[in-house]
């Protein structure tokens, strides 16, 4: 029966069957959730700069409201090919931003040389003209800000930021036509991303994050570790159209004891007799509490990330319904 089952890895699963499956793990989720979403949200340095964040056009354009950079987490185009990466590029040059990044996504063929031959051979001809956009895979750039001070003299002032951008992501289609995939589980994240990055920009999310909800989510728990250990100010991505939004990873111990959790095992009788879980579920109450009152009564707020996916696309309704998330840091 359909609301017994997960019909599409790209569609939230019933909550019927999610609470026969896993309804300890759904119960850590919500309560998490709703613990993270009470704290404040973090405090922009001075001077901020404001950057917009989308992804997932699939070809299509949408409003966006200006800011000093502009960020696209991939999935630019449905079919990859130069023609439409390029007509993809000419609307993102045609924006006011003073500063323009892209990375590609699974959708954007041509990039990987991999999947590439699966083009027809005038789609992969031809050369892409990216018109100031910096294209980032496996690499950083590194930004000059002006921004207007509030010092009566009104001298601007600058601030740089670096950006790094990478496009894999676990498998979720043909390795044939899917750029940049990884069998799932694979550890294709440790130790690649430096550790003075400011703003993170990949298309897959870190898991369990702005991910599909449960059972096992589409994220990759490999950049999950990975984003743990740099802490950048800004994880920007998309490739999950129903996780669109944002979040903010405080990196306490309410968050790793979320992280414990999300990796047990599921199951009905499993979940239900896995005193692990049952822990790991009280500690993130204890710590989540702990965190909230630390944040509204004295006003402390520990090292974070906050967390951007980006998705433009409705689902896989062919649509962009989705609002551009904007961010100041």
């Amino acid at each position: 029966m359909p609301f017994l089952q997960a019909l599409d890895p790209f569609e939230p699963a019933p909550l019927l069957y999610l609470i026969l499956t896993c309804p300890v793990k759904l119960l850590l989720q919500q309560t998490y959730r709703i613990l993270t979403f009470l704290r404040t949200s973090p405090t922009p340095l001075d001077h901020p700069i404001r950057i917009v964040c989308i992804s997932d056009t699939h070809s299509l354009t949408a409003d966006v409201p200006p800011g000093d950079i502009l960020i696209h987490a991939g999935d630019l185009t449905n079919d990859g090919s130069i023609p439409s990466i390029q007509e993809q590029i000419n609307w993102l040059a045609s924006l006011p931003h003073n500063h323009k990044i892209a990375i590609s996504g699974n959708h954007d063929t041509y990039f990987d040389p991999r999947t590439r031959p699966s083009l027809p051979e005038a789609d992969r001809e031809g050369r892409l003209e990216w018109n100031g956009i910096h294209y980032l895979q496996h690499n950083s750039v590194t930004l000059t800000i002006s921004t207007p001070s509030s010092e009566p003299s009104g001298t601007a002032k600058s601030r740089r930021i670096r950006v790094y951008g990478a496009p894999q992501l676990p498998a979720c289609g043909s390795f044939a036509t899917n750029a940049f995939q990884y069998p799932r589980g694979m550890d294709a994240w440790s130790e690649t991303i430096p550790s003075d990055t400011d703003v993170l920009v990949t298309h897959t999310p870190p898991k369990h994050h702005l991910d599909l909800p449960l059972p096992s989510g589409m994220g990759c728990e490999h950049l999950y570790d990975e984003v743990k250990r740099v802490k950048p100010l800004l994880h920007v991505f998309g490739h999950i159209h129903r996780g669109a939004g944002q979040a903010v990873c405080w990196w306490d111990e309410c968050e790793n004891a979320y992280a414990r959790g999300m990796q047990r095992a599921s199951g009905w009788t499993r979940g239900l007799l896995d005193w692990k879980l049952w822990r790991e579920g009280v500690r993130v109450v204890v710590y989540g509490i702990r965190g909230l009152l630390w944040d509204k009564v004295w006003g402390g707020q520990r090292r974070n990330t906050r967390l951007v996916n980006a998705a433009q696309m409705h689902g896989n309704t062919g649509k962009l319904r989705k609002r551009v998330e904007v961010v100041d840091i």
